[in-house]
This record gives structure tokens, C-alpha cells and sequence, in this order.
């Protein structure tokens, strides 16, 4: 196992509910969600286009963005999507149960993207055992929610 990889999700995860909380702050702040969502894209774009002057890339040709298939840009209409959600929906909901509903979300999700081999992941067939596993992180939920 990739011992690595799997710490830095697992913090990364923890990071999700942070990400909430200065989202809100900035909404409070600023007059609403999709502001600060945009906000906290523009401080991200800064970010990352640091990272890049430091580590110094080569950039894609011309070609290599033509070959992007077009849905695949959709990414970041998700990560928008995504962002200005829990915004809005976190102050409402609470951090837990806006989290839990997320990650299962992404369980059911996942499940589904394996098992077809969709958006270039590897196939992987749903068996009984991870279904008994989500619908148990899915009781959780249930169980968080009431």
C-alpha cells in the first residue's frame, strides 16, 4: 500500500472542513457564497501560479490542450460547483453532516466510476463486500443526520 498517498488524502479530508469554515467567514464577510467561492478560486489561481513559477514546468503546446477531451475541463465547474455548495450549505447543516453527505456522495460515486472504468479509472466490479461497506458508511450518515 501507498502508506504516503493515503496519509496525505486522509489530511487533505481533514483540510475539507477548514476549506468550509474560512469560506463562511469570507461569505459572512463579503455578502454571500458565490463570492467568496469566486474568492477562493482567485487565491487558489495565485497559489498554484506560484508553485509554477517555482517549480517551472514545461507548458503544454498548443496541440497537447486540443487533445483534452472537452468534458474533461468540466473539472473545474465541479471544484466551483463543489466550493460554493458547502459555502452555503455549511452554516445551515453544520461542518459534520455537510462533510458526511459529501463523502457519501463520493463513496456512491466512486462505486459507480470503478465498476463501469469511467474517466480513465481502472474497472473494478462492485462486489457484495463493498456494498455492505458504503451502505455502512451510509448508515453513518443517517445516523449523523438525526
Amino acid at each position: 500500500m501507498q502508506i504516503g498517498s493515503m496519509v496525505l488524502a486522509f489530511l487533505v479530508g481533514m483540510g475539507l472542513v477548514v476549506q468550509v469554515g474560512l469560506n463562511m467567514a469570507v461569505a459572512r464577510s463579503l455578502g454571500g457564497a458565490p463570492v467568496a467561492a469566486l474568492v477562493n478560486f482567485l487565491v487558489g489561481t495565485v497559489a498554484l501560479s506560484l508553485m509554477l513559477l517555482i517549480v517551472r514546468p514545461d507548458w503544454p503546446a498548443r496541440e497537447q490542450l486540443g487533445a483534452v477531451p472537452w468534458w474533461a475541463w468540466m473539472g473545474g465547474l465541479l471544484g466551483a460547483l463543489y466550493v460554493a455548495t458547502a459555502t452555503f450549505a455549511g452554516p445551515r447543516i453544520g461542518a459534520l453532516l455537510l462533510l458526511a453527505l459529501t463523502f457519501s456522495g463520493q463513496l456512491i460515486g466512486s462505486m459507480l466510476v470503478d465498476h463501469f472504468g469511467l474517466l480513465g479509472f481502472q474497472q473494478q466490479s462492485i462486489s457484495l463486500q463493498k456494498l455492505l461497506g458504503v451502505a455502512m458508511l451510509c448508515v453513518g450518515v443517517i445516523l449523523i443526520a438525526r
